[in-house]
């Protein structure tokens, strides 16, 4: 059987080396270049059985030649590969035709799976071209996290599948939502939103599903739900979680019939909608609970998608600053940025309020300081401010998290000169000072069970006790 060829096109001379060596020892025959001409040549000649394509090239964009690709020779797939990792990157890649979109860097096990599925998966029938969604990009962010992201989402554009997105609140749910339906088939259609936890209780399947005139008090006409307004377009339920069990029913009996009646109708109505949910709680543990349907989380949860909160990807934290600092210029607002030490402690802060809060605080510092450059002074003030204990201290931090915080300020303490040294037992002794004293007070005073709970020899914790000058007695009380 003769070995598949495989074209390779990057102008980067170390990537092409790095994949016809990995390509080769899979036995796959390997033709690199470093433009988009040499690439189109051999395509036109009938040459490879696969082309894997930088999109930045010296003499055209590879996304402008996977048309013309696709077009002379419908079968031959495309791998797209692109440094400008953006979610309108993966969007164009796949809407015109590539196989698979991979932001660089990548992992060089995924890109030979994806190489093997390529050369071996069965065609499928052609997916209709859209118009290109010129927005700006709805979604920030290079990090790891929020590439996997891209690419999930790339790959929903074109179908109606329904979505739960999960994730904190701040985390920008609707943002994903709305680029689902910006940059989908469904795109030319309405987008409603409808917040669970805003509606009251009461008049949520009214809101949903509308009313007929006299079908309750005070239905003095009739009512359009949000189901109607969404016709031929996408319906966001955002706090899917605060549902009432009512409505619920309701809800699951469209998901599985695709139909609807309003309050108090007789007359079946088609819903064409694409249903997207989202939620920052555990629907799970709600189930479990007895206060969300089983039958309509699945129904729900079709294609999952978990939005990290900001904490998990703090390399964003940049983008997001300067994003939201052009955003605030654009209202009117003086052009702001921050320094390099300001710009470190809001990538080491927690983000209790994630992407929102952040937007929140740029805005501030938009607004009220007269500074261009912001300092680390000002973000330190505004953070212990704004915090949710009114400490400054990051919810939930943890032990990590205080710790740092702690030492950061003993260095600011110093600034301009290193603190004195020895620096390393003096941050030991201050821990295991009230670990220790803590500990003996859980036990009312049992140096034994003590010894036990710290995992110590008893000897060593009565060491311990002596160089640290712990007073067993503080600990009870």
């Amino acid at each position: 059987m003769t070995a598949a060829t495989i074209l390779v096109a990057d102008d980067d001379r170390a990537i092409r080396t790095v994949l016809t060596q990995a390509l080769a020892r899979l036995g796959y025959d390997v033709r690199t270049t470093g433009n988009a001409a040499m690439l189109w040549r051999w395509v036109a000649d009938g040459v490879g059985d696969l082309v894997i394509t930088d999109v930045v090239m010296p003499d055209e964009n590879g996304l402008d030649l996977i048309p013309r690709i696709k077009k002379l020779r419908p079968e031959l797939r495309v791998i797209a590969m692109s440094a400008q990792n953006t979610l309108l990157t993966a969007v164009k890649a796949t809407e015109r035709g590539a196989f698979e979109y991979l932001p660089k860097p990548f992992d060089l096990r995924e890109l030979v799976n994806v190489v093997q599925r390529a050369l071996t998966a069965p065609a499928a029938a052609p997916a209709a071209s859209g118009e290109e969604a010129e927005e700006q990009l709805p979604l920030i962010g290079r990090s790891p996290a929020m590439q996997e992201i891209y690419r999930i989402l790339a790959r929903l554009m074109q179908t109606d599948l329904t979505v739960m997105i999960v994730g904190e609140s701040g985390t920008g749910k609707e943002l994903v939502a709305r680029a689902l339906h910006d940059y989908g088939k469904r795109r030319n259609g309405p987008f409603v939103a409808v917040n669970m936890a805003a509606i009251p209780r009461e008049l949520i399947e009214s809101d949903l599903f509308g009313h007929e005139k006299g079908s309750f008090t005070g239905a003095h006409a009739r009512g359009i739900g949000k189901f109607e307004q969404a016709q031929g377009g996408t319906l966001f339920l955002d706090e899917i979680g605060d549902m009432p069990l009512e409505a619920q029913t309701r809800l699951l009996r469209v998901l599985q019939t695709g139909e609807y009646t309003t309050i108090g109708g007789r007359v079946p109505i088609r819903a064409d909608v694409r249903v997207i949910a989202a939620t920052h709680r555990d629907l799970r543990q709600l189930i479990r609970q007895a206060l969300f349907r089983e039958d309509l989380f699945y129904r729900l949860n079709v294609v999952p998608i978990r939005l990290p909160p900001l904490r998990e990807r703090t390399e964003d934290v940049a983008a997001l600053a300067r994003h939201f600092f052009s955003l605030a210029h654009q209202e009117g607002l003086p052009l702001k940025s921050l320094d390099t030490a300001a710009m470190e402690r809001l990538k080491s802060y927690r983000w209790p309020g994630n992407v929102r809060e952040l937007e929140n605080l740029i805005r501030r510092l938009a607004a009220l300081y007269s500074q261009e450059v912001i300092g680390l002074d000002i973000i330190e003030a505004e953070l212990a401010e704004t915090a949710p204990n009114g400490n400054g201290e990051p919810a939930n931090e943890g032990l990590s998290g205080a710790a740092e915080r702690h030492l950061r300020d003993y260095f600011a303490a110093h600034k301009g000169s290193l603190p004195p040294s020895g620096l390393y037992d003096r941050v030991l002794r201050e821990i295991e000072r009230p670990l220790i004293q803590l500990t003996l007070g859980a036990t009312r005073g049992n140096q034994l069970k003590a010894a036990q709970l710290l995992g110590l020899n008893r000897n060593t914790l009565r060491k311990k006790i002596r160089e640290l000058d712990i007073d067993i007695a503080r600990g009870l009380k």
